[in-house]
């Protein structure tokens, strides 16, 4: 049997704009020529769609661009996903079988995850449906688990429509358990995933097909729209089954997040403050390959504190990069903030107040260029820094989205070696010096915390695996180190409410999966 499989970009609440692509797609001599095409889950309005979903208006939308579906399928079959109001039980999250100007079958989403327990109603879960002779089973990618257990009927076939968030930390698990099914059930099988960007989610694509004896008929690229047919029946192996890196996977979803987030927004152009940091520096880059050097302006905005080499780092990152910059000193201001403060503060020494202050001007600085020229500003805090509270509420804490708030500061390093790969394009003194935030007179990071390289393992273990201070220790590391750091995780949940959203890349993402009391 042959397939039409589509791996498309969706925009959530419009399901308008997203039936031009979906018909455009089924009128496509690919499509035509296939016995079904299948398309992701929630294609047709998108997902995450939170509380927007309870309105009636965008279900009555939604029904209308089905109705015109159905009006298409004469001599055709699809599957599409969308919320859909089924009497007698409610809105459920659903996959529609078209076939022939009618619904054939509707598969209901059994295993929700929490957000959407508070919108839709448990379903059915995977259904068997008969085509062409073939006993096809269909479901959700969550609700797959049940065909490994006890299935009343062997299928021929299982499609399973997927909407799954990237991870970077597995991104090959989706092949692993797809083929764990066809291992299984011996039978076929088809995965279809979206991609692009949803605010914080990024969504991979990475679609695929087994035939019966496991072997990988078609592997769509990860981060890139593309559809393509394909004979199930087939048993040639694809060849060159590629499986990128990590790095480059992190590098692929982060240029499409800022890219969707600014498209689905009406946006074109960004603002970034530089620092001649490596944060600030792989924000650029990133910002750069996402949007154009011409979207992308800098604000360089020395001190006192600042050093030369700093100030020579982010005007060689401009260069190189080939985007625009602008240089705002900050002393003259931070002086005369000082003055005006002082009949508040009297003989008081100079300390951390004096530090935010600077990062909060900064934080004015580039909110005032994203104000007057229609600018997004992005963040450049990195998850280390928000794990231990090190950033400036109202100051570098600003912006709209955190770009590489879900990446620890070794994997800055990481990805910032990889935006080199093929030359200079963040200096290699920026890579290399000893990072600062310049707020005091030879200021480090490593006055402040402990070694990236030892924070950042004890963060993972507590936060990606959660283990407890006595499990964490049981590895090797210093009690009191180990103490320090969690007691500072805990005592900075207040500040990470109050942050942009993360670009999600990790499995445990702060404000996203991991949300603990504040006091």
């Amino acid at each position: 049997m042959k397939i039409h499989i589509v791996q498309h970009d969706v925009i959530t609440n419009n399901p308008e704009e997203n039936l031009k692509w979906i018909l455009e797609e089924l009128d496509t001599p690919e499509s035509k020529d296939a016995l079904l095409t299948v398309f992701p889950a929630c294609t047709l309005c998108g997902y995450p769609l939170y509380g927007s979903i309870a309105y009636t208006d965008i279900q009555k939308r939604a029904q209308a661009a089905l109705q015109e579906l159905i009006a298409h399928s004469e001599h055709r079959a699809f599957l599409i996903g969308m919320p859909l109001q089924i009497q007698d039980k409610g809105l459920c999250n659903a996959i529609i079988f078209v076939q022939n100007n009618a619904i054939r079958g509707i598969i209901t989403k059994k295993y929700l995850a929490p957000d959407e327990q508070k919108y839709f109603v448990r379903g059915e879960g995977v259904q068997t449906i008969q085509f062409q002779e073939q006993e096809i089973a269909i479901g959700f990618y969550e609700d797959l688990k049940e065909l490994t257990k006890q299935h009343n009927e062997m299928p021929d076939m299982v499609i399973c429509c997927g909407c799954n968030i990237f991870n970077y930390n597995n991104p090959y698990s989706i092949r692993y358990r797809m083929h764990k099914i066809v291992e299984s059930l011996n039978c076929s099988l088809v995965f279809v995933n979206r991609i692009g960007g949803e605010h914080s989610f990024l969504y991979a694509g990475g679609s695929m097909a087994l035939n019966a004896a496991g072997n990988v008929l078609c592997q769509f690229p990860y981060f890139e729209q593309h559809s393509e047919s394909v004979d199930l029946q087939l048993l040639t192996v694809l060849e060159n089954d590629e499986k990128p890196e990590a790095v480059v996977l992190v590098y692929k979803a982060l240029v499409m997040g800022i890219q969707d987030y600014f498209r689905k927004n009406g946006l074109s152009k960004a603002v970034i403050g530089l620092s001649g940091g490596i944060d600030s520096a792989l924000v650029a880059a990133l910002a750069v390959d996402a949007l154009g050097a011409e979207n992308v302006h800098g604000i360089l905005m020395p001190s006192q504190y600042s050093t030369d080499h700093s100030v020579q780092d982010a005007i060689d990152l401009a260069e190189n990069l080939g985007m625009d910059i602008d240089t705002v000193p900050i002393a003259d201001i931070f002086n005369q903030m000082k003055l005006s403060m002082k009949p508040v503060f009297g003989d008081r020494e100079e300390d951390v107040t004096e530090e935010n202050m600077q990062a909060r001007i900064r934080g004015t600085i580039v909110m005032a260029y994203a104000n007057k020229f229609g600018a997004l500003m992005l963040n450049t805090s990195n998850k280390s820094e928000a794990a231990m509270g090190y950033g400036t509420l109202y100051g570098d804490c600003n912006g709209a989205m955190a770009v590489i708030g879900d990446l620890y500061k070794t994997e800055v390093y990481q990805l910032s070696e990889y935006i080199n790969r093929n030359g200079e394009r963040i200096p290699q003194h920026t890579i290399d010096k000893a990072p600062s935030a310049e707020l005091r007179p030879n200021q480090k990071d490593s006055d402040t915390l402990p070694d990236y390289a030892i924070l950042d393992e004890i963060l993972n273990l507590h936060i990606e695996e959660e283990r407890s201070m006595e499990e964490i220790v049981e590895e090797g590391f210093d009690p009191e180190t180990v103490a320090w750091v969690l007691r500072r995780v805990k005592m900075n949940e207040w500040k990470r409410r109050q942050c942009p959203a993360s670009l999600k890349v990790s499995p445990m993402t702060f404000g996203i999966d991991r949300k603990v009391p504040i006091s």
